[in-house]
This record gives C-alpha cells, structure tokens and sequence, in this order.
C-alpha cells in the first residue's frame, strides 16, 4: 500500500514539473491575451511556385536513338520510311499504351504505338518525320499548343 501511495505521488509531481505541459499552458496564455488585447495573429503563407511553360516550350529537346518496332502493321506501312517520332508518352504496359492512344485520338492527334526494341517501353508517337528540324519545330509547337505534353521528346529511329 505504501509502495502504490508513493508511485502515485512520484508521478503527480512529474506530471507537475513537467516542461512541456508548463510550456503549453504558458503559450496558451500567451495567445489568449494577445486575443484579448485585440492584436491580429500573424498569418504565415507559402509563395505558389508554377511550372515556367514558356520555358518548357523553348527547354531542349530530349533525344533518344532507339531499335524499334511498329505494334500495327498498317502504322508501320505508313512511318517506316520515317526517322524522327515525336514521343508524349512511355508505357511499360501495351493496355495503358491503348489508353492513352485513346485519348490522344480524342485531342485530335493521330498517334501509334511503337515499342523500343531498346528498353521494351512502348512508345506514343504522334507524328513521325524524314527531317531532324520539322521534327523539332513539332515537338516546340506540341509544347505551346498542348502544356500538359510539355516533356515530349524526340526518338530517333536506328
């Protein structure tokens, strides 16, 4: 009995003396009064950073060379002649290629689906060309016209 009156008053006088419930009582002291003296709290906030699109648009060209074969045989017939694809997007998964090839046909693109021999990702190309600088002047177009591709890139076929 002693032993249990005694733990008890150990942990009274801790709790008691404890900093940091004195520190919580003296800071909600602290901000009643200054809310009954009428001061405004101070208000804290976080600048919005935004992603620079115009300098995405102007940004180098990513360029990758790249082993790669055509999904469909009717994209092949029509591209194969060609050497620069513009990419939008990289999936290592063909149904989630589809997806977005879906959606891309909905934005009024006409994309393929290539897969790089490479990597084994499959590739969304939404234009392909012969000549290195039409390639880039669609790849800075894509860019301004459409933000959400902002990090579209250049596959150039081996």
């Amino acid at each position: 009995m002693k032993k249990t009156v005694v733990i008890t008053i150990m942990i009274l006088l801790s709790v008691v003396s404890c900093k940091t419930t004195k520190k919580a009582a003296t800071t909600d002291n602290a901000y009643q009064t200054s809310l009954n003296q009428g001061t405004q709290a101070k208000v804290f906030s976080v600048p919005e950073t935004k992603t620079n699109l115009d300098n995405a648009v102007e940004a180098p060209i990513t360029v990758r060379r790249e082993d790669i074969s055509f999904t469909e045989q009717e994209d092949e017939s029509k591209n194969e002649v060609n050497t620069y694809f513009i990419i939008v997007g990289s999936f290592s998964n063909l149904d989630n290629a589809k997806t977005q090839r879906e959606t891309l046909v909905a934005e009024g693109f006409t994309p393929i689906i290539l897969q790089s021999n490479t990597s084994g990702y499959f590739r969304i190309c939404v234009n392909s060309y012969k000549n290195e600088m039409e390639a880039r002047t669609r790849v800075h177009q894509i860019r301004r016209d459409f933000t959400e591709y902002f990090d579209s890139w250049l596959l150039i076929k081996e």
